[in-house]
């Protein structure tokens, strides 16, 4: 894909009882892509990953028990 935009998938909204940095960690593993942790103005702690990881971000959270499907928003595209 050259010149293709990169995108960015970030989640919010995770319970802070939650290791975020952890979680990325073992995103990046998966999904083979980079990611981290930034402090956002608005929604606190937000998960960033490259690329476009909605589909595979919402399987896993789902799967690893971290988030219910309905508790799942995707916006975007």
């Amino acid at each position: 894909l050259r010149n293709g935009r990169k995108t960015l998938t970030t989640v919010q909204g995770l319970s802070s009882e939650y290791d975020l940095k952890k979680i990325v960690r073992a995103c990046k593993k998966e999904f083979a892509c980079n990611g981290t942790v930034i402090e956002h103005p608005e929604y606190g702690e937000v998960l960033q990953l490259q690329g476009d990881q909605r589909e595979n971000i919402c399987q896993w959270l789902t799967k690893t028990g971290l988030a219910k499907p309905e508790q799942l928003k995707v916006h975007g595209f």
